[in-house]
């Protein structure tokens, strides 16, 4: 591990200051993802700026009826949260399915986010990796791809996004709140992360100096019928093959709101929009929700280890859809 200096920063304003005046600098937060990323010599900050001090730790109504996670509430806190759990289900499902206890009482819900993907060629800095050294190449693109991403690829990377959080977050429309030299700004999660295009070193659109404060979920009365289901190779402490979060609100045996997004296929979480506009009007059925979901996977493209995702990912949309329709007749 390379040598760095540590600064704790008592406020936002000194946080981003820190950052700015630092290319080579990194906010950390519970650092469950960047301490095992500076350990693999995968970053390599000469500073960190500890953020854990900032009054970014509540979770709270919003006067229009949403909720406000604050960015240092930790992943636990938030899925046990009574204003979560009854409101959003979806998203205390998927923090639920993530990692171990241990770590979720650790991990933020800003560092979450900004989690850098699990591709094994990321990991060893001895294999070619665009993300980690671009113009190195793809390691995975002819190697051992089984965990890799079907969905909005490029020639540079197949990497994916590994959050379950932000996954559910795609899902509600939820809208980062972030603050840097410039002020402050809001950043839908959909505009958050980024395919990789030609530059798959970039996970996200926020900038180098800007910090993460709030995560806002806007009031959405129906996603209190949600849920967020995930594939995985074992039960517990895997990252998904595939997931999906879904919410629906139905009137008679119609569907009239739907959302839906998908885990481990992309390089970031995949709101499935072809799927929805299919479904929106239609009658809940098994034959419909698999004919939407056949559309939103119609792009996917599958490598030698992992093309089994895209009919994988096909039956879990359904399931999720299935599921979520009975639950609304219970």
């Amino acid at each position: 591990m390379r040598a760095f200096t540590y600064t704790r920063a008592l406020e936002a304003g000194a946080a981003v200051g820190a950052v700015a005046d630092n290319a080579e600098a990194k906010f950390i937060g519970g650092g469950t993802n960047l301490v095992d990323l500076m350990r693999e010599e995968v970053e390599r900050p000469n500073e960190v700026v500890d953020i854990n001090r900032l009054p970014f730790s509540q979770i709270e109504e919003l006067p229009d009826g949403g909720v406000r996670l604050g960015a240092l509430a930790r992943n636990s806190h938030t899925a046990n949260h009574p204003l979560v759990r009854e409101r959003y289900p979806v998203l205390a499902q998927a923090l639920l399915s993530a990692a171990s206890p241990q770590l979720r009482n650790l991990a933020t819900n800003g560092g979450n986010l900004l989690q850098r993907t699990r591709c094994y060629y990321f990991y060893d800095v001895t294999a070619p990796c665009n993300k980690r050294e671009p113009g190195s190449g793809c390691g995975a693109l002819g190697g051992y791809n089984r965990i890799h991403a079907i969905l909005g690829t490029s020639p540079q990377c197949i990497a994916t996004h590994p959050s379950d959080m932000a996954v559910a977050l795609a899902a509600l429309d939820a809208v980062v709140q972030v603050e840097g030299p410039s002020g402050r700004r809001s950043i839908p999660i959909e505009e958050f992360h980024r395919l990789p295009g030609d530059m798959p070193e970039i996970d996200t659109n926020l900038g180098h100096d800007e910090l993460i404060t709030a995560i806002d979920l806007p009031a959405m009365p129906f996603a209190r019928n949600s849920v967020y289901l995930k594939v995985r190779d074992r039960p517990s402490f895997a990252f998904a093959l595939v997931s999906v979060a879904g919410v629906l609100e139905l009137a008679d045996s119609h569907i009239k709101s739907v959302r839906l997004a998908l885990g481990g296929v992309a390089h970031k979480p995949w709101r499935a929009h072809a799927a929805e506009e299919i479904l929106t009007g239609a009658p809940a059925s098994a034959e419909v929700f698999r004919r939407a979901a056949e559309a939103e996977l119609q792009a996917a493209v599958g490598y030698e280890y992992n093309a089994f995702k895209i009919e994988l990912a096909t039956r879990t949309i359904v399931r999720a859809l299935v599921t979520l329709t009975e639950r609304h007749f219970a």
